[in-house]
């Protein structure tokens, strides 16, 4: 189920004092990219990717991909950074960015 307006908002505020926790560069989306993604999603379902991609549409093609890879839910793009979430069924509250700044 897509993000409403109003958990976009929300999860806006938390992610505009998160750091980036994956960078992406030209290599694009490897295995270790891919692997962390998975990772990071598991233990703080709401991150920030750094995309070190010169080209804005290859930037945004590596974004959708990685929201299709890893069937997390587009929250927003600023320039090469993007936050994106995935709710996690098992939540560890210590970990979960959702559940530490609320």
């Amino acid at each position: 189920m897509p993000l409403t307006q109003e958990q976009k908002k929300q999860y806006k505020s938390i992610g505009h004092h998160l750091k980036p926790v994956l960078t992406v560069a030209d290599n694009g989306l490897t295995e270790g990219v891919l692997a962390e993604l998975e990772r990071a999603l598991s233990d703080h379902e709401l991150i920030k990717i750094k995309l070190n991609i010169l080209e804005r549409e290859s930037r945004l093609e590596a974004i959708a991909e990685l929201c299709k890879t890893g069937k997390a839910d587009l929250v927003q793009v600023i320039g090469k950074m993007a936050l994106i979430y995935r709710k996690n069924a098992k939540v560890n509250k210590q970990l979960s960015n959702v559940h530490r700044f609320n």
